[in-house]
C-alpha cells in the first residue's frame, strides 16, 4: 500500500482533521510496512524501544484485543481512533481506552480497581519520562546536563498523586471514572505527550526521512505539527545554572514536572536559579539578597527527615511587616507523597518576609498566621515550621515530619522575567534607602568570598 494509498483511507476516517490525517497515515504507513494493516510485532518493535513496557501492553490491547479475540494485526482505522482517543477524546473515549487498555469490557467497571489505574498511569509517567530522555529535548537537556536525573521512587509518587482520590470510591463506578478524567488534567497533558510522539517525532529521523526494513525511504511529514508544539514540554527550561556544571538540586524531573503543570502557564516556559544553600552557603541575609525583586518563586527544602515540601509565591519578595501575594499562591509536598494545596480564599496570608524588627516575627512565611505558618523559615537559618493546619491553603497537611524543623537543603528559582528594579526605571528609591542597601546579590556574593564592603562604616545610623 504506497503513501497515497494510506492517506486516502485516513481521509475516510471522518473523525480525523486533515492534520490528524497527515500524522496518521504517515505513522501507519511506517509501522505497516506500506501494507493494509499493521501487525502486532511490527508495532511493538516501532514503539517498544520508546516506552515503558507496561504501557506498549496496554497500546497492543487497545489496537489487537485481549484473550480469545486477540488479533494479529490492526486496520487504519482503528490506529486513528487511538491517536483521536488519546490526543482529544471525549471523556467516554478516555474511558473506552483505559478499560480497554486494562482488558476490561465497558460493562466491567466494578472490576477495575484504584491499583490498577496506577499501574496504567505509572506506565504513562515512565513512558513521558523516558521519552523525554530518548529525545534529549532542549528542556530536558537544559537540566539533564546539570544532573538532574528520574527517580523510580518518584514515578511512583507521581502515579500515586494522579490516582489517590479514586481510593474513596472503591469499588469504582464509572462516574467516579468519569469525574477523576475530568479533573485529571496533567494525566491529559502526559498522554498527549507520549500519543504525539509515538504517532509523530519517534519515527522522524535527521532530515525528516525514515527507513523501513526493505531500504526504503518514507518521508515524514510533519508540517502537521508547529514549532512550538513539537517543543511542548511540562519540563521547563532551566536558566541560570551556565557557571555550575553540576548542580546537586534535590529535585527530579518527575518533582519538577509535577511542580511546573500546577504553576500559572505564563511560569511553566523556564525556571531561573535564584538560590541553593548548597552553593550559596546557609545565610538568611544571603536568601533575602538572592530572592528579592526577583520576581514569582518557586521555594523547595528538604528538613533533617528527608521530607521535601515547599510552595509557588506569585508575588515579588520584598521585606514589609505584612502579609501581601495572591490567590495563585499554593504550597506542595513532594515526598513522602506528593500533593498540592491552593488557596482556599480564607484569608490573604500567603507572603511574608521580615528581618530585624523587634516587634513581629523575623523570617519568611507562606500561609498561616503568626505562630502558626503553614511554611515558616526562620532568620535563624536552618529553622523552620509547618503547622498541623492552615486556614490558607485548601487541604493543607502538615509537610514537615515534624511542626518544627530543621532543614538540610533550601532552593528558590524564579519564574518568568524578574521586574525592573528602581534603578533600571530611573527612579529613586521610595522608600529612601541608603545606596548601601543596593546590590544586595552582590554584597551576599562578597560576604561568601569572605570580603566586606569598606563603606558599610560610612553608612549613617538609622532614626530611632
Amino acid at each position: 500500500m504506497g503513501a497515497n494509498s494510506s492517506k486516502k483511507l485516513a481521509a475516510k476516517c471522518s473523525f480525523l482533521s486533515k492534520d490528524e490525517q497527515l500524522i496518521v497515515s504517515n505513522s501507519f504507513k511506517l509501522a505497516s510496512r506500506n501494507s493494509e494493516k499493521i501487525k502486532e510485532e511490527e508495532l511493538s518493535k516501532l514503539w517498544g524501544t520508546q516506552v515503558d513496557q507496561r504501557l506498549l501492553q496496554y497500546l497492543n490491547n487497545y489496537l489487537f484485543g485481549t484473550g480469545e479475540h486477540r488479533q494479529n494485526t490492526v486496520d487504519l482505522e482503528r490506529f486513528a481512533e487511538l491517536f483521536v482517543f488519546s490526543t482529544r477524546g471525549t471523556v467516554d473515549d478516555k474511558i473506552k481506552v483505559l478499560l480497554t487498555s486494562l482488558g476490561k469490557s465497558e460493562n466491567e467497571c466494578n472490576e477495575v480497581t484504584t491499583a490498577l489505574v496506577k499501574e496504567y498511569v505509572e506506565s504513562i509517567v515512565a513512558s513521558y519520562m523516558k521519552i523525554q530522555k530518548h529525545s534529549n529535548m532542549k528542556q530536558f537537556k537544559s537540566w539533564y546536563s546539570r544532573g538532574c536525573f528520574t527517580a523510580a521512587q518518584n514515578i511512583q509518587r507521581l502515579a500515586e498523586s494522579l490516582t489517590h482520590e479514586l481510593t474513596i470510591h472503591e469499588p469504582l463506578s464509572r462516574r467516579a471514572l468519569e469525574v477523576w478524567l475530568q479533573e485529571s488534567t496533567l494525566l491529559g497533558q502526559l498522554l498527549m505527550f507520549v500519543s504525539m510522539h509515538l504517532y509523530n517525532i519517534s519515527h522522524k529521523e535527521k532530515g525528516g526521512v525514515a527507513s523501513d526494513k526493505s531500504g526504503s525511504n518514507i518521508a515524514v511529514d510533519n508540517v502537521a505539527l508547529t514549532e512550538k508544539e513539537r517543543d511542548r514540554s511540562l519540563i521547563p527550561y532551566c536558566k541560570g545554572l551556565d557557571l555550575i556544571p553540576s548542580y546537586p538540586s534535590i529535585l527530579d524531573f518527575n518533582q519538577i514536572t509535577y511542580i511546573n503543570a500546577h504553576l500559572p502557564q505564563q511560569y511553566q516556559i523556564e525556571w531561573r536559579f535564584l538560590f541553593s544553600s548548597e552553593i550559596h552557603g546557609e545565610s538568611f541575609s544571603t536568601l533575602i539578597g538572592r530572592i528579592v525583586n526577583q520576581g514569582p518563586s518557586v521555594i523547595v527544602l528538604e528538613d533533617s527527615h528527608g521530607y521535601i515540601f515547599g510552595g509557588f509565591a506569585p508575588a515579588n519578595w520584598e521585606l514589609a511587616p505584612k502579609f501581601y501575594g495572591d490567590d495563585s499562591s499554593f504550597l506542595f509536598t513532594l515526598v513522602p507523597k506528593m500533593r498540592v494545596f491552593p488557596s482556599t480564599g480564607y484569608n490573604q496570608h500567603f507572603q511574608y518576609l521580615n528581618l530585624h524588627q523587634q516587634t513581629l516575627p523575623n523570617g519568611l512565611a507562606m500561609g498561616g498566621q503568626h505562630g502558626y505558618w503553614g511554611l515558616w523559615l526562620d532568620s535563624e537559618y536552618g529553622k523552620g515550621m509547618t503547622s498541623p493546619t492552615c486556614t490558607t491553603f485548601s487541604g493543607y497537611t502538615q509537610m514537615s515530619h515534624s511542626k518544627e524543623f530543621t532543614f538540610r537543603h533550601l532552593e528558590v528559582w524564579g519564574l518568568g522575567q524578574p521586574p525592573p528594579t528602581p534603578q533600571e526605571k530611573g527612579e529613586r528609591d521610595p522608600g529612601g534607602a541608603s545606596i548601601l542597601d543596593g546590590n544586595a546579590e552582590s554584597k551576599a556574593m562578597l560576604k561568601m568570598a569572605g570580603k566586606t564592603m569598606h563603606s558599610e562604616g560610612l553608612r549613617e545610623p538609622s532614626p530611632n
